[in-house]
């Protein structure tokens, strides 16, 4: 996150949420592999707008006082995979309507568009959705904005995944967006329409199959610069 203006790591747990202490400060580390921990507010802390990896608590361990080193490749790898499996192992109730959105960007800003999967029950939508010009972040935004609005009956439980930390942060986390306000605005109104939503955050490219899906999705709309519209398919179920 931001911090007066300087890049900061902050301690969150799995979902990317803030965990302050018993003060209501939160920890905060200037760089990974700094030992000394630092607290700030939680009003002074800014959302970073950009890539950003989650890393486990030996990352801000200090190897030259014998903690832990930063961890490997594999061991990234590693948590990425772990994190894919809870997704893909997670039970849903009957009736539940599963939906991966994803969006693609060939350079950013570039060329942009949107893949979404609504798996409900044996029934499967998809749509491929050239967006053009654009940011990676507003297909992602435009990705659960579409989502939202495929669903006919807001009643119904509904678990909506993205592979998107901004997405999840600006829409249920109380991030403060400086940018895309108004279609944050959107997709927000949007989501509130469902009575029983649930934002999940899953790894990409993780071997997640419908999250690999909407990406594949989003990547042919960038590359065809076309959109197929919402596609139905009748029985198919994975």
């Amino acid at each position: 996150m931001n911090l007066r203006g300087a890049r900061v790591l902050v301690r969150v747990d799995e979902q990317g949420t803030l965990v302050p202490g018993s003060d209501g400060r939160v920890e905060v580390r200037y760089r990974a592999g700094e030992s000394r921990p630092y607290r700030a507010s939680p009003r002074n802390l800014e959302a970073f707008h950009g890539d950003a990896e989650l890393l486990p608590d030996d990352a801000c361990s200090d190897p030259s006082a014998g903690g832990a080193e930063p961890p490997t490749g594999k061991q990234k790898a590693a948590k990425k995979s772990a994190a894919a499996a809870r997704a893909t192992q997670r039970v849903h109730a009957d009736g539940t309507i599963i939906v991966y959105a994803d969006g693609a960007c060939s350079g950013n800003p570039g060329p942009a568009g949107i893949g979404v999967v609504v798996q409900d029950g044996s029934v499967r939508k998809e749509l491929s959705q050239y967006l053009g010009q654009g940011t990676n972040n507003v297909a992602e935004l435009t990705a659960l904005l579409e989502a939202a609005n495929m669903i006919e009956e807001p009643e119904r439980p509904v678990r909506m995944h993205t592979d998107s930390k901004y997405a999840i942060g600006v829409l249920s986390q109380g991030w403060k967006a400086k940018a895309n306000q108004e279609l944050v605005a959107r997709a927000k109104q949007a989501l509130m329409r469902l009575k029983d939503l649930e934002l999940i955050h899953v790894p990409g490219h993780a071997g997640v199959l419908l999250n690999e899906r909407a990406d594949a999705l989003a990547v042919q709309a960038v590359k065809s610069e076309a959109s197929t519209g919402w596609v139905v398919y009748a029985g198919k179920k994975d």
